[in-house]
């Protein structure tokens, strides 16, 4: 049964609930619960305190709880004044005498409530509310909070947690749910989740007056690296939910996308929520990713003789520009249309510093009808290389399966700059911090699947990612799988 499905069904049931309740239901339940206060709690909305059956709180059911799924009533699909129940988990909305929360408690026997928004616990259906400590790990794992201090520690831990099944797993490398078709927009969030100022910026501002898609992925944030979890995974449902609201269905839960195109997007997007410009360093994600290129393009001289190669005329005037850059895009030479004896495809491999040299300065790129170089001016102190592995044909999309190989620590881009004594100062050196890989063929439908590797950074130890699935990798294996989206961390004043 579908999520759909499993809605319209807890819809109908809750209706037949809602029909059956009369006064002499009401009678019996109010009778119960004035003993239940008399054993320890107040009348008329006061809080209590303390722990006991007479509060219920013996009934809550931790391993039942799920709150990544969009905050919306089961019965209603209203997303205002939502409650949780804690003892099945489901979702639903008030808690007055007409509410659905109400009937529920009454219909179920089940008695906790959490708010979603306030985070505050009430027995239903006397409606009366309770402090009490051991409740904290429910309210932390709703919405986990962090020190300053905390997060500064947050690459320097090595320990592992564990979940309530005392499984094991490590803050920061918890896997994300793959709810349909949603790993390209996962490989995104766990690399966001790893660079330092962003995961800061996200985990520690209050964003409380930003976008929902903003306060959503700080939200989801904090989860990854929660250290006391109930389950060593997360659902980024929640965000994914708001990401096709907000993107207008272009990124959809239930079809596979381009990790790409909804990088792009969702940086550019998050940029204009937290009120960025198109000045430099405007927000969060300028500060984090932008750069400059300068560009000379040249018009192609159309009488040239057949064969002569392309070069730039130096009577000709040379148009330069430049441009802020948020990735860089590396083209892959073409494949070998050629077998081996073994009639077995070579596949050809290629160092990342030769695909950079697009922007030495000297390197001619051919444009539709014109001649262009490119150079970098200025270095973000975090680049993402994006490379150029797709292309379409009159028929399907093709892909071009190049290894790229690469080294895992100081990266030179020194020779891909105007100005290297400028730079020196700040560093030009860089390490690599996550690289995301295609897998299967674009022309099969239903074939193709994403991965990042991370490292953790206390260990020393790099990881694999795919969907709910975190495993260590061998850093000298990552160059070998075919890597789509890099980012690389500048060394500073190396």
């Amino acid at each position: 049964m579908d999520a759909n499905e499993e809605i319209k069904d807890s819809i109908k049931r809750n209706e037949r609930e809602q029909e059956s309740f009369s006064d002499e239901d009401e009678a019996v339940h109010s009778v119960r619960f004035k003993r239940k206060r008399a054993n320890g709690t107040s009348a008329g909305g006061a809080v209590a305190t303390g722990r006991g059956s007479g509060l219920y709180l013996d009934t809550i059911q931790r391993y039942m709880l799920d709150f990544d799924f969009e905050k919306v009533c089961s019965v209603s699909l209203s997303n205002l004044n939502v409650y949780a129940c804690l003892v099945c988990g489901k979702y639903f909305q008030g808690r007055g005498p007409s509410s659905h929360a109400y009937f529920h408690s009454l219909h179920e026997n089940h008695h906790v409530y959490v708010n979603l928004s306030t985070l505050k616990v009430y027995i239903l259906p006397d409606s009366y509310e309770v402090t009490d400590s051991s409740l904290d790990d429910i309210k932390y794992v709703l919405d986990p909070r962090f020190t300053p201090a905390q997060v500064q520690a947050l690459d320097k831990n090595s320990g592992q947690s564990y979940d309530l099944n005392r499984k094991p797993y490590i803050p920061g490398f918890i896997g994300l749910n793959n709810v349909k078709a949603n790993d390209y927009v996962s490989v995104v969030i766990q690399v966001l989740a790893h660079i330092p100022p962003i995961r800061n910026f996200f985990m520690l501002e209050n964003l409380n007056n930003k976008s929902e898609l903003v306060k959503r992925f700080s939200t989801l944030i904090r989860k990854v690296w929660n250290p006391a979890a109930f389950k060593g995974q997360v659902s980024p449902h929640e965000l994914l939910q708001e990401i096709s609201n907000a993107s207008n269905r272009k990124f959809k839960l239930t079809e596979q996308g381009d990790p790409l195109a909804f990088l792009s997007w969702f940086l550019n997007t998050l940029h204009k929520d937290l009120g960025g410009s198109k000045k430099k360093n405007s927000s969060i994600i300028y500060s984090t990713f932008q750069g400059e290129v300068s560009i000379e393009s040249q018009p192609i001289e159309t009488n040239l003789p057949k064969g002569t190669e392309l070069a730039f005329d130096a009577n000709q005037d040379v148009a330069k520009t430049t441009s802020p850059f948020l990735f860089l895009a590396l083209e892959l030479p073409p494949p070998p249309l050629f077998h081996d004896e073994l009639e077995k495809n070579i596949i050809p491999q290629i160092p990342l510093t030769t695909i950079l040299s697009k922007y030495d300065g000297k390197t001619i790129q051919e444009s539709v009808a014109d001649l262009k170089r490119f150079q970098i001016i200025r270095l973000p102190n975090y680049i993402i290389f994006h490379i150029k592995r797709f292309s379409k044909n009159n028929f399907v999309e093709e892909k071009n399966p190049t290894i790229v190989t690469f080294p895992i620590k100081n990266l030179s881009m020194a020779d891909f700059i105007s100005d290297a004594e400028r730079e020196k100062a700040l560093g030009f050196h860089y390490d690599l911090l996550a690289n995301i890989t295609h897998e299967g063929d674009p022309a099969t439908p239903n074939s193709t699947s994403y991965k990042v590797h991370i490292q953790h950074r206390a260990k020393e130890q790099w990881y694999q990612i795919q969907d709910l699935f975190v495993e260590e990798i061998n850093a000298q294996m990552i160059f070998l799988s075919e890597s789509y989206i890099q980012v690389w961390e500048r060394k500073a004043g190396v």
